[in-house]
C-alpha cells in the first residue's frame, strides 16, 4: 500500500496533487510520501513484536537525510556501508548504538570513525578485513563488537546482479571456514565476537530461501556456542521484495514468523536490515514527456527524466508502473511504446512495447515504486544535473534536495593552471 492515488482525476500524492509539486519544483523530480514511510516501517517492526529486534533499516536503499530523520523518528536503527552512510545516519539522529556497518571495503579510517562512534556491530565479511579491525581498534584501546557475514550458498532466485548469498558471490566468509576463523579472529587484541550475520539477497519474492538460509544459520550458532563464542546477536539482513511487476512477496508478518521460528528462542538479539520494503513504494519519479516520436516499426514516448535518473531499468531490467498523472478513463485506448529518455545510450530505456494510455509533449507521467535505489544511484551522466528529492506530509511538502544548476555542477571542476589562458 502507498499513498499515491487519484483523486478528482488527477494523481495525488497524500492530500497534493502531484502536478502541483512538479509545476513548482520542475521535472523530473523524486517525491516521497511520509505517511508510506512510517506505515511501512510499523508494518515491518510491528512483525517482530514481543521479539528482541532492532530493525536497521539500509542506508544504501536512500540516503536522504529527511527520509533517515523520519524512519529515526520511529525508532529505526541504520545499516550502513560506507564512512559517508555512517555520518548520514548519525547526522539523522540514528543512535550509534543502532548502527551496523556491513560492506566488504571498510577502510581504516572509516572503521576508527566508527569505534569512535560507538556502533552496534562490524558485520565484517573477511579475514583480512577482520586484521585491519584488529589494528584499528588496539591503536584505539577499544574493542570492536563483531559479527562475521557468512555465506550460507542459498540461491536467492533473484536476479544475478543483487544475489549475495551464493558461494560464487563476493559477499561474506565461506560456511566451511566459519568455525577456523571465528576461534582464530576471538584470539585477536581488541576485537570482540559477538554475532552472525547472513544476507543473501535483493528483492526475493519467495519465503524458501530465507528459510533455508535461517535453519542454516542456526545450526551454525548452535555450533559456534558449543565450540565457547558467545554469540548473543544474530543478524538476519533484509531482502523482502516488492510489487514492482504486480508479483505479490510475501508480507512482512509471513517473513517475520518465518525468523521467528528459526531463531526465536535462542536467546540472541536479531537484527534486520530492510530498505527496499520500507522506501520502495514510499517514492515515485515524476517526468515530462518532451516528444512523441513514431519511429520506423514502434512509437518512442522520450521523456526528460533518463537513465541517469533512474538506473534500474538499464542496470537490472528492473520494472517500473509507469501512470500518468492525469487519470485514464475507462475507455481510454491503450497504445503500446518505448518510453525512453534523452541520454545518448539506447540503454536508455525505461520501458519496452509497454501499453499506456495516449501522452502529448508536456504531460506528465509518474515512474512507481520509485524510493529505492533511483536517487541514491542517480549520476550526472551527459552533464545531467541531480534531480530534486521532495518530501510530502499530508498537504505540505518540502524540497529535500535541490537541483544544482549548471553553474554549480562546472565550479566542481577546475582547469590546471597551464591550461589556463591557452598557456
Amino acid at each position: 500500500m502507498d499513498h499515491f492515488t487519484y483523486k478528482n482525476g488527477e494523481l495525488y500524492a497524500e492530500d497534493l496533487p502531484v502536478a502541483t509539486i512538479a509545476k513548482e519544483v520542475g521535472t523530473p523530480c523524486y517525491i516521497y510520501s511520509t505517511a508510506t514511510l512510517e506505515r511501512h516501517y510499523k508494518v515491518f517492526s510491528g512483525a517482530f513484536d514481543g521479539s528482541n529486534a532492532l530493525v536497521c533499516f539500509a542506508v544504501k536503499a536512500n540516503s536522504n537525510l529527511a527520509v533517515l530523520k523520519t524512519l529515526a523518528n520511529l525508532g529505526a536503527g541504520a545499516d550502513v556501508v560506507s564512512g559517508g552512510e555512517l555520518q548520514r545516519a548519525l547526522a539523522a539522529g540514528i543512535p550509534a548504538s543502532k548502527i551496523v556497518f556491513s560492506g566488504v571495503g571498510k577502510r581504516p579510517w572509516e572503521m576508527e570513525t566508527a569505534l569512535k562512534a560507538g556502533i552496534h556491530q562490524f558485520n565484517v565479511e573477511s579475514e583480512p578485513e577482520i586484521r585491519v579491525l584488529s589494528e584499528v581498534a588496539s591503536r584505539l584501546g577499544m574493542e570492536a563488537p563483531v559479527a562475521f557475514r557468512v555465506n550460507p550458498d542459498v540461491d536467492a532466485k533473484t536476479h544475478a546482479k543483487i544475489s549475495t548469498g551464493k558461494a560464487e558471490n563476493k559477499f561474506g566468509v565461506p560456511w566451511q571456514d566459519v568455525s577456523r576463523i571465528y576461534r582464530e579472529a576471538a584470539a585477536l587484541p581488541g576485537i570482540k565476537i559477538q554475532g552472525v550475520d547472513v544476507h543473501i539477497g535483493s528483492q526475493l519474492t519467495d519465503l524458501d530461501p530465507f528459510n533455508n538460509a535461517f535453519k542454516r544459520v542456526r545450526e551454525l550458532v548452535e555450533d559456534l556456542r558449543r565450540e565457547g563464542h558467545d554469540i548473543t546477536q544474530v543478524d538476519l539482513g533484509g531482502g523482502l521484495g516488492i510489487p514492482y511487476d504486480g508479483t505479490i512477496p510475501p508480507s512482512p508478518a509471513s517473513y517475520g514468523a518465518v525468523a521467528i521460528e528459526a531463531m526465536g528462542n535462542m536467546g540472541v538479539q536479531l537484527i534486520f536490515e530492510p530498505g527496499r520494503l520500507i522506501v520502495g513504494n514510499a517514492g515515485i519519479l515524476v517526468s515530462e514527456v518532451i516528444y512523441v516520436k513514431q519511429g520506423a516499426e514502434r512509437k518512442f514516448i522520450i521523456l526528460d527524466a533518463a537513465m541517469n535518473d533512474l538506473i534500474r531499468p538499464a542496470m537490472y531490467d528492473g520494472y517500473h508502473h509507469i501512470d500518468t498523472i492525469l487519470e485514464p478513463s475507462s475507455e481510454s485506448i491503450r497504445e503500446l511504446a518505448d518510453v525512453v529518455g534523452p541520454v545518448c545510450e539506447t540503454g536508455d530505456t525505461f520501458a519496452r512495447g509497454r501499453e499506456l494510455p495516449p501522452v502529448e509533449a508536456g504531460d506528465l507521467v509518474a515512474f512507481r515504486s520509485a524510493g529505492a535505489y533511483g536517487a541514491v544511484m542517480a549520476s550526472t551522466y551527459n552533464t545531467r544535473p541531480l534531480v530534486p528529492e521532495v518530501l510530502v506530509n499530508k498537504d505540505q511538502f518540502e524540497v529535500i534536495r535541490k537541483r544544482p544548476s549548471l553553474d554549480e555542477m562546472l565550479e566542481l571542476d577546475t582547469i590546471p593552471t597551464w591550461l589556463d589562458n591557452g598557456k
